[in-house]
């Protein structure tokens, strides 16, 4: 039995609840960090020394990092529409993945805790206004990418390039302290896209932002 370790409420923690309800397999999850079992005591740094979540038990495969994990699930149940097998389409996959792990950092940071949470240091005009900016220019990239192609990042099916993205999309819709929000049609069209998903509407689109 898979065991994911990480709280329901975190971010990249339900980016993998995601994907295991997309493929419909069992597991056990146990919260772990903030406001839960803390990560930073030896039983939990044992199984990663970062004390980060998610962590994911398969059997005696100890793995972390979100995007790790996503691709390591998808290959083990051979979901070769969500990660495929060609090298150039896997490598479109992971481009997408990369982008949000790293291009969307000083958003997320400085637009997300920041800007909408209030979270220090990431509050102070110099991150908050540069990440407000930068969130709204890399979802006008996204927007673009959709309006010349789709109608999922990577064409017409659904792969794990939509997971974090579609993730980090939810979360531009939610931000309500922007200065100002640019309309974004091909961007709006492919979340409620991601909506018609059930799997979305129980792990990103849940009444949490």
């Amino acid at each position: 039995m898979l065991k994911l370790l990480g709280r329901k409420n975190a971010f990249n923690v339900r980016k993998v609840l995601w994907l295991l309800d997309e493929l419909g397999l069992p597991f056990e999850q146990e919260d772990w960090g903030r406001d839960f079992r803390p990560t930073q005591v030896p039983e939990f740094l044992a199984l990663n020394p970062f004390g980060t979540v998610p962590v994911l038990l398969d059997g005696e495969a100890v793995l972390r990092e979100s995007h790790v994990i996503l691709r390591y699930l998808a290959s083990r149940e051979h979901a070769w529409s969500l990660y495929p097998r060609g090298l150039v389409q896997r490598a479109h996959v992971e481009a997408w993945m990369d982008w949000v792990a790293y291009d969307m950092t000083v958003a997320m940071r400085g637009g997300y805790l920041g800007g909408e949470l209030g979270l220090e240091p990431w509050a102070q005009p110099q991150f908050r206004e540069v990440g407000q900016a930068e969130y709204a220019k890399r979802m006008g990239q996204i927007d673009a990418a959709l309006a010349d192609g789709g109608p999922f990042l990577c064409g017409h099916e659904f792969t794990l390039a939509d997971i974090p993205a579609g993730f980090v999309v939810h979360r531009w819709f939610h931000l309500s302290k922007l200065p100002e929000k640019p309309a974004m049609p091909a961007l709006g069209a492919y979340y409620e896209r991601l909506s018609e998903r059930p799997a979305f509407r129980r792990h990103i689109r849940n009444g949490l932002a």
